[in-house]
């Protein structure tokens, strides 16, 4: 039965993931690897001096963590965020349950709902008996809430740092608490694909709505800890996280699954149960939880590792689908706002990188941490066919990871291939533009020169129109109002003529052209068609013997 939570939602779910915290990993501290707390924190001296010892009542689970962990001081609960949860969320929790049999049958138990009224009721249940044919029970927390973080502590000795790794999305693999069990705590970081939630319809049982105004992907900033938005699909690539603590025993194991509040559109505590009852039904897997060696509850655990690989697969799925719409817009446009959705995605891959290297040691760590009670077991055959089996499953993801590795590989290269597509791209255009201004540049002299043979040919005119020539060419002549033509044609009482003009102004500019021609060296453009360099004696004989297609003027044809 769908719940209420599941059908309708706040506002605040309908708005795009926000993004995640920067993990601070000293501050899920104190624990075995982190001896301190943070450096401005204050020690207290009258604590280390009498060091309080755990509380073994396990009914004062109000208490916890400082109960069973007096190191952590309410000072280190606030920083890492235990407070928050443990002091001010009171709300309705849910656990999704399912079981493990002998048989290696999956089965769905009842869910527990944990109201804010009376969470004693779910202490109670706590400590009731589990059928005894149960091999491994899965607790999948939906809402976390303070009462049930705590008594969840109490009751399975949960180290505090599973929670604080949880809540600050801190990757962690350790291992705590070994005897004929132990106590393993596993937080990993993943990508998953979803539809964007700002462009999904609304529906009865849907949290999205299409009036959250959508940013264009090239206006992100670039924060690897934020969704991605795939512009060409209408998806996202946002952060998830697979937190669990299981803890081994001769007895019964207890798998405690952890998930994020709704606002962070992670993986549901009833989405994971689902994947791991569809894992237990499952030819390959039901084989393995059926047989002997299944003995082991790592294998559950294992079997809950396959669902980030599946989101990591979907995730460069989509991721490769949108770098080729980037290729295809690219190659037919060289639109800025396209390099700038380069860099973001080539970050995000980037980030990837070290998702994936976290996966890997994770999977690692579970194959190298076997189980203390295969130690203790009298069957040397049965455990070295779990610790073969352990061995095989685990390479078998390791393989998997290996394969998104280089296929994340093969984008980030493919991806940089359409980074310089689209520099080339711009520097292209860029010389298209210098090749039109040189043109253009070029156009302009060629009209400077039309104006300088231009002023060639009229400057002597010019020259002899200032001047007021007098009855004797030779007589000094005497310069008058500019271009002032003072003959008796035009003025009165002048001595000039019209032929003293033109006896002055055509030999000189019969001069001022032979000179011109005689001290050009080159004219490549209107002189000489098939030769840039003239002989000086050609040159000086010239008006003998004019060169053949001659331009006097520039762009003239």
């Amino acid at each position: 039965m769908t719940s209420p939570t599941q059908l309708y939602t706040t506002a605040n779910d309908r708005k795009m993931p926000p993004r995640i915290p920067q993990p601070s990993h000293r501050h899920g501290a104190p624990f075995g690897p982190w001896p301190f707390l943070d450096l401005d924190s204050e020690i207290d001296l009258d604590l280390l001096a009498n060091p309080q010892e755990p509380t073994t009542d396990q009914q004062h689970w109000s208490n916890y963590p400082q109960s069973l962990y007096p190191n952590w001081t309410p000072s280190q609960q606030r920083k890492s965020g235990i407070t928050t949860i443990v002091e001010h969320n009171r709300q309705r929790c849910t656990i999704h349950r399912v079981h493990v049999r002998e048989t290696g049958k999956f089965t769905v138990e009842k869910d527990n709902v944990v109201e804010p009224d009376n969470p004693d009721d779910y202490w109670k249940k706590l400590d009731e008996e589990v059928s005894p044919d149960v091999r491994v029970r899965a607790l999948f927390v939906d809402s976390l809430s303070g009462p049930v973080l705590q008594m969840l502590g109490t009751k399975f000795d949960v180290e505090p740092f599973f929670f604080s790794s949880s809540f600050n999305w801190i990757p962690a693999r350790y291992q705590e608490a070994v005897g004929q069990g132990d106590h393993i705590t596993l937080t990993l970081t993943f990508i998953r694909c979803m539809q964007n939630p700002t462009t999904m319809p609304s529906s009865l049982t849907s949290s999205y709505s299409p009036a959250v105004p959508t940013l264009n992907s090239a206006e992100q900033i670039i924060d690897t800890q934020a969704p991605l938005r795939l512009s060409s699909t209408n998806q996202i690539l946002l952060p998830d996280i697979l937190a669990i603590h299981m803890v081994r025993s001769p007895s019964l194991s207890t798998i405690i699954s952890y998930h994020p509040p709704h606002t962070h559109r992670t993986t549901t505590a009833h989405t994971l149960r689902t994947r791991l009852l569809a894992a237990g039904q499952s030819v390959y897997w039901k084989k393995i939880f059926a047989s002997t060696i299944s003995s082991d509850p790592t294998f559950v655990l294992l079997a809950l590792l396959w669902y980030p690989l599946y989101a990591f697969d979907e995730a460069l799925d989509a991721l490769y689908s949108h770098i080729c719409w980037l290729e295809d817009r690219v190659i037919a446009t060289t639109d800025m706002t396209l390099t700038q959705q380069l860099h973001v995605v080539r970050a995000h891959l980037l980030h990837y990188a070290s998702l994936l290297e976290d996966f890997r040691r994770t999977v690692e760590f579970c194959a190298q941490t076997p189980n203390p009670m295969l130690e203790h077991a009298s069957d040397t055959q049965t455990i070295f066919a779990v610790k073969d089996r352990m061995r095989s499953e685990s390479q078998n993801l390791l393989d998997e990871i290996e394969r998104l590795e280089q296929s994340r590989k093969m984008q980030e290269k493919r991806l940089k291939n359409v980074m310089d597509l689209a520099f080339s791209s711009v520097n292209l255009k860029d010389s298209k533009t210098m090749q039109k201004l040189t043109e253009a540049a070029l156009r302009d002299s060629a009209v400077m020169k039309q104006i300088s043979y231009l002023t060639m040919v009229f400057l002597p005119s010019s020259f002899a129109a200032v001047c007021v020539v007098s009855q004797s060419v030779l007589d000094l002549i005497r310069p008058q109002a500019i271009f002032g033509m003072n003959i008796k044609l035009l003025a009165d009482n002048t001595y000039g003529t019209l032929g003293h003009y033109c006896a002055f102004a055509l030999p000189l500019t019969a001069v001022t052209i032979c000179v011109l021609m005689w001290f050009r060296k080159k004219d490549p453009s209107y002189l000489i068609q098939d030769e840039n360099y003239v002989p000086f004696w050609l040159r000086l004989s010239w008006p003998l013997n004019p060169p053949k297609n001659i331009r006097w003027m520039n762009g003239l044809k």
